[in-house]
């Protein structure tokens, strides 16, 4: 059985091409990409320990292995550190067979203050799960229409609607790029617990959409958000992230990328209210 660090060096090798590092063409292959020999020398360690720890029979590498693997495969800096959290949570990973406690979903009076305060932006309190805790009036205005914020289970949650529901196609212009955004985040979830089952869960629902990018560990570069609003125009959007890590949450507040999206959102948000919602 494989390991989310051994499916990452194995997904990040055969990604790679071997002229790109200046290493000779072995000619036609069976697999594409880098060979493991190739890796094994450019990182100093053995071919057989790399398959070792690409089938996941070995799940502890050093630091200094893991450092190694990143030079071999000329990760950059977000790369490197995806692998080096991968390699923690492969080493003290178990697997479960009993649903875990759900993540907090209580918010800080502190948060929700600060999104009254932000009113009548446009702004949301996630968890890396994707459920959506509390928001701002501006930001059920934006999502007005697109079946977002519409839930049976009373907590609202992106990943599940970008995967799950047609219109999220529509909402988001680049839609893969949102999918391989949320898809990727779970392996930032609260706890390994909670994003595996939450997958799990997900993958019937989702189907192949879902499981192949979340197996391929790429990290997404994370550009301006672009919306088609119901009403209408085409909305650009800059997120400003900011961690909340006592509640393993986060307060994300959209601001506009573009005068065009001002002034769209300026006249959105002048006919609502600003009514926060905490959803818990």
């Amino acid at each position: 059985m494989g390991t989310p660090l051994g499916d990452f060096v194995r997904a990040r090798r055969d990604s790679i091409q071997p002229e790109s590092l200046g290493l000779p063409d072995h000619g036609r292959r069976r697999s594409p990409g880098l060979r493991r020999s190739d890796l094994a020398t450019r990182a100093g360690i053995s071919v057989e320990y790399l398959t070792r720890l690409e089938q996941g029979r070995d799940r502890n590498p050093s630091p200094a292995v893991v450092n190694a693997l990143a030079d071999g495969l000329s990760l950059a800096p977000s790369e490197r550190e995806h692998l080096r959290y991968l390699a923690k949570i492969t080493g003290g990973a178990c697997p479960s067979h009993t649903r875990p406690a759900p993540p907090p979903r209580e918010v800080r009076p502190s948060v929700l203050d600060t999104l009254r305060l932000l009113e009548p932006g446009i702004a949301v309190v996630t968890n890396r799960l994707g459920d959506l805790l509390a928001h701002t009036g501006g930001f059920a205005t934006l999502t007005e229409g697109t079946g977002l914020l519409d839930t049976a289970t009373g907590i609202p949650n992106l990943t599940r609607y970008v995967f799950t529901d047609a219109r999220a196609r529509t909402f988001f212009a680049d839609w893969d790029a949102v999918a391989d955004e949320q898809a990727f985040d779970l392996w930032l979830g609260p706890s390994v617990e909670n994003a595996e089952w939450f997958a799990t869960e997900l993958a019937p629902l989702a189907g192949p959409e879902f499981t192949r990018r979340l197996h391929h560990h790429r990290v997404p570069p994370r550009a301006a958000l672009r919306l088609n609003h119901p009403s209408g125009p085409q909305l650009r959007l800059r997120r400003e992230t900011l961690e909340v890590p006592s509640h393993a949450q986060q307060l994300v507040v959209f601001l506009p990328a573009d005068e065009r999206t001002a002034q769209a959102l300026a006249r959105l948000t002048d006919r609502s209210g600003s009514h926060l919602r905490a959803i818990s």
